[in-house]
């Protein structure tokens, strides 16, 4: 029987010694449970009955033998329980929130053993207080609000307590239309209505804005292009690579503190959490423009640290925690002391292998921490797993040994958000696991894991299947973007770099499609293995590998053709053509099911511009 995450101390009992759980059985609510456990144990119950096919009874009292018994106690620490099977009952003992996650627990145990569970022992807590997971729904897809409930379903189940949404411009504010008129925004009853479902599953809906770089939208509209670092911002060439890249605010002008804060002021009630995030990050042009005379009179650190004083001093002002990423502040993280005291600096490091260095230099210079690590599927049509995995092992090792608060695995959506995000389930799991429980499974046994708990695949094979595929790509998606935006002077010979960087692996293109088609066989023969609830995920993957697929062909033409590149044999570029184009009818249905209109009209000119590129129109600008 697999548990994620793995209980600290587990102690099975007698061979054959079990608990059946009865369509007579009754869920007992004992006096000591709140009018919190008393929703969550109705929402147990509920699972319990998409597990079983029967719902045991919701009760108050004192229970009896045959009954789950559910108990809160003032001795245990808020997030610590105990579950105990023997043959009379099943208790769960805990802190409040200990005996939610002693629920997740018990469900758990419920799809791998039905109603017949046997008999143990756990005792359990969290080694990271703050577990939570950070979604990206600005740079190309709006999530619909039935996808974000599913998400958060899926953080209680794996025992996660906080979320955040990375929003630019992706929320209707009232005053500020010109940003997001031509977008598909949250609006505040949503937010509104998300935040009490993730309140009721244990889940924190932490309101995240970015409030000081990365604000192409705003800082390109006509209304607030005047606040931005760089003159004649609203005239720059769209491109996905510049909008990354550009539109820092100008913290020289007065006007500039005053519209954040009132889209902080607009943003923040719609939440119960008392925390905030600023953002705050990649401010790549400060003091390169209308800051410049600033910045050699006062230093760039000055005035960066300056603005984010001011406005972590307003949110404090208004009985909000601030927290802001700490990729800047990493370069003077001795000026960390001059925020207020409670201010969370969200340090996040990606790499595969991502060393400690930050997290040691923000912990000895005194900073309240959380250590970021990523699910890595930005610019992939299937998440990097292994690198996942690698990158969230370290950073929850680095956040215990340094003592960090909390725990933000991050899932951004870098040019456009192209992947499937329900992709994102696996990197969020390791994220939960290994934050709750920093023993850390090996990645074969953990991908075990999560095939059998999360994707029903009774062999559990399915995680390692689709670990493999994101190593077959030879011509990936920012290397298309890329060769796309060439035609954008400012980045062109960036872009030439990273391509000339690329081009080698499409020496290998047809082994890893060959290698694809394996994958993708693998894929359907687990069709029969898999639960008929995770078999919606199957096109999704099967779609997102032929996207792997048709990319390597199109590289191929793509370095034959610009590059001079001799392959022998190219594909039939017309043939590959009407592919990709078929490719994107799927495409577009699958991105529908989860996600509203949005940017999927950009993926789709990306699409059509190379269609055309393949059928020679060479000079498309």
């Amino acid at each position: 029987m697999y548990l994620i995450p793995q209980p600290k101390n587990i102690e099975f009992g007698e061979p054959g010694s079990h608990f059946t759980l009865s369509y007579g059985s009754y869920v007992v609510l004992e006096p000591s449970c709140g009018e919190k456990l008393t929703a969550q144990a109705k929402l147990a119950v509920e699972a319990l009955k998409e597990e079983l096919g029967f719902a045991p009874a919701l009760t108050r009292g004192t229970g009896r033998p045959g009954d789950v018994i559910l108990s809160q106690s003032e001795e245990m620490a808020p997030q610590s329980y105990r579950l105990t099977v023997d043959e009379k009952n099943v208790r769960i003992t805990g802190g409040e929130a200990g005996v939610w996650y002693g629920c997740q627990t018990l469900l758990q145990m419920a799809a791998q053993c039905g109603a017949v569970l046997p008999a143990v022992t756990i005792e359990d807590e969290p080694d990271i207080p703050n577990r939570g997971f950070y979604h990206d729904i600005t740079r190309g897809r709006v999530p619909k609000l039935s996808f974000l409930k599913k998400m958060a379903d899926k953080m209680a189940y794996y025992k996660m307590n906080q979320l955040q949404l990375y929003i630019e411009h992706t929320f209707l504010f009232r005053d500020f239309s010109e940003i997001w008129r031509d977008d598909t925004p949250l609006t505040a009853a949503e937010i509104l209505e998300l935040d009490r479902y993730c309140a009721e599953r244990g889940i924190e809906l932490v309101p995240s804005l970015s409030c000081f770089g990365h604000l192409y939208k705003v800082l390109s509209s006509q209304g607030y292009s005047h606040l931005c670092e760089l003159e004649d911002s609203e005239k720059m060439p769209f491109s996905l690579r510049g909008r990354m890249h550009h539109h820092t605010i100008n913290v020289t002008d007065p006007e500039s503190l005053e519209f954040i804060k009132g889209k902080i002021a607009e943003f923040m009630p719609l939440f119960t959490s008392k925390q905030f995030n600023i953002c705050a990050d990649e401010t790549f042009d400060l003091g390169k423009g209308k800051s410049r005379e600033a910045a050699r009179e006062k230093g760039v650190d000055r005035i960066y640290i300056d603005f984010v004083k001011a406005l972590c001093e307003f949110l404090v002002e208004n009985g909000r925690r601030p927290m802001f990423w700490g990729d800047v502040i990493c370069g003077f993280p001795e000026m960390i002391k001059e925020l207020p005291e409670e201010t969370v600096c969200l340090n996040w490091g990606y790499a595969k292998y991502q060393r400690e260095e930050e997290t040691k230099w923000l912990a000895d210079a005194g900073a309240v921490q959380y250590s970021c690590p990523g699910a890595c599927g930005w610019n992939q049509f299937v998440y990097l797993i292994e690198n996942s995995y690698e990158n969230i092992k370290r950073m929850c090792t680095y956040a215990v040994k340094y003592h960090s608060i909390g725990l933000l695995n991050t899932d951004w959506g870098d040019f456009l958000h192209v992947n499937h995000p329900e992709f994102g389930i696996v990197g969020m799991i390791y994220g939960a696991a290994f934050s709750w429980n920093t023993q850390i499974p090996e990645f074969e046994q953990i991908n075990r894991q999560i095939s059998l708990l999360e994707f029903r695949d009774r062999e559990e094979k399915f995680v390692g299947i689709i670990a493999s595929a994101a190593n077959q790509s030879a011509f990936g998606w920012e290397t298309a973007i890329r060769f796309r935006e060439l035609g954008v002077a400012e980045f062109a010979e960036d872009h030439k770099a990273y391509i000339a960087q690329q081009l080698d692996l499409l020496d290998n293109a047809e082994e890893k499609n060959r290698n694809l088609e394996e994958i993708k066989g693998a894929v359907y023969e687990s069709i029969a293995r898999m639960d008929s609830r995770t078999k919606g995920l199957v096109k999704p993957y099967l779609t997102a590998m032929d996207a792997i697929r048709l990319f390597n062909e199109l590289g191929r033409v793509v370095a034959s053709r610009a590059y001079g590149k001799n392959y022998g044999s190219l594909p039939d570029a017309w043939k590959l053509a009407e592919e990709l184009e078929n490719w994107l009818y799927h495409y577009k249905e699958i991105y529908r099911s989860v996600s509203r209109e949005s940017e999927l009209s950009r993926i789709q000119e990306i699409i059509i511009w190379y269609a055309d590129y393949l059928r020679g129109k060479e000079n498309l600008g």
